[in-house]
């Protein structure tokens, strides 16, 4: 098995520029009129400017998963300007990340984009904001989002146009109901069922049936289930998929902990569902041996350090035969519409962040008859509130 998954990584590696190209052409063809566009009277180019600060997300109702509760998500907001032109971008951080507000400022303190003069030069810059850290996947994403935000605010174009998909095939997005006692979990139930085509519900604790029979006795919707790791038997784990499929789940996310990959290939094989990985996979490099162990990937921005890496997670996962889902933490408007844009390549998209928060900053993607809906603005398709 070792020796495969080595082979497949170093054979699919070298298909990602492939990907990129049709991105790139574009970028290239259009980033040199605009830099000569921006040369000023004294034939300096402008510099990138960064800005960032603390903004902690309100929750609509107490989030409950198998290992934690909490009411807040701590969250740091960043906006790149260049030229007068703003890029927005965030750094989400729920507990099991393992960074902080402290953490995410102090990063973002070292980074000096001034030695930069074209943002167009993702790859090189990004490349630079990764080296800094090994760690610190949130605060990195906060500033690939707002460089992905100006420079397709420069080009004119949503990401989703770069990337050369069709908005119109993004997919339905589910809605989270956390782990409760069964009559909120109806409740909640209740509220949502008429707005979205899909479900997903966190399990993982030891009521698990009682959470989907109370879902099962409002609606028969669709369900998508996240354990978040918290199955440890893999025979009781497969037993639950089995049950599950017959209650008209779709899909599980993560029955089991990451440490136990050899379990979970062992359920991935027996079961009736696909199963996908999330706390198993961060980055583009966990990607090659997942492929046998989970039928897919779980890609979110705030774990691979932002929209770049997505994008090459996905085409790499592709290469490999395997599905994509998209998620996301809580969040605002602003890093789940920049997730959103390469939605209409994957399989299922979690990106109901901003709809759990009650004070968010943004207006971008929306959820319209239960469908991700993608505007034409430009970059991540925000504007502020």
């Amino acid at each position: 098995m070792t020796n495969r998954r080595d082979f497949l990584k170093t054979a699919v590696l070298a298909t990602l520029g492939a990907g990129m190209i049709a991105e790139e052409a574009m970028a290239d063809t259009k980033k040199k009129k605009i830099h000569l566009f921006n040369i000023n009277k004294q034939g300096s180019a402008p510099k990138m400017k960064m800005r960032f600060f603390p903004y902690e997300l309100q929750l609509r109702h107490v989030f409950t998963v198998a290992t934690y509760s909490r009411t807040t998500t701590p969250d740091v907001q960043v906006e790149i300007e260049y030229d007068g032109i703003i890029g927005y971008g965030e750094a989400s951080m729920p507990p099991y990340l393992g960074q902080t507000v402290k953490s995410v400022l102090a990063f973002l303190q070292k980074v000096d984009l001034g030695q930069f003069s074209d943002p167009f030069q993702l790859e090189d810059i990004l490349a630079y904001v990764d080296s800094l850290s090994p760690g610190d996947t949130a605060a990195k994403a906060a500033v690939d989002i707002a460089l992905h935000d100006l420079v397709g605010k420069l080009l004119q174009a949503p990401w989703y146009r770069i990337w050369g998909l069709d908005k119109e095939k993004a997919p339905s997005t589910t809605f989270t109901i956390g782990i409760d006692t069964a009559d909120v979990v109806r409740k909640k139930t209740e509220e949502c069922a008429e707005l979205y085509n899909i479900l997903k519900v966190k399990l993982g604790r030891d009521n698990d049936k009682e959470m989907i029979k109370a879902i099962r006795s409002v609606t028969d919707l669709p369900i998508a289930v996240d354990a978040n790791q918290g199955w440890k038997d893999r025979q009781h784990a497969l037993d639950m998929i089995h049950w599950l499929k017959e209650q008209g789940i779709v899909m599980v996310e993560q029955p089991m902990p990451k440490e136990q990959l050899d379990d979970i290939a062992w359920v991935t094989q027996q079961s009736p569902l696909p199963v996908f990985a999330d706390e198993s996979v961060q980055r583009l490099k966990d990607v090659p041996s997942l492929k046998g162990a989970f039928t897919g990937i779980n890609i979110k921005l705030m774990k691979c350090t932002g929209m770049r890496e997505a994008w090459k997670m996905l085409t790499l996962a592709r290469a490999l035969d395997m599905k994509v889902m998209v998620g996301c933490m809580t969040e605002t408007s602003c890093a789940c519409s920049a997730a959103a844009q390469f939605s209409p390549a994957v399989d299922f998209a979690d990106l109901d962040g901003n709809l759990l928060i009650s004070n968010d900053r943004f207006k971008g993607m929306e959820v319209v008859g239960g469908k991700i809906t993608l505007s034409d603005l430009p970059g991540i398709g925000v504007v502020k509130l």
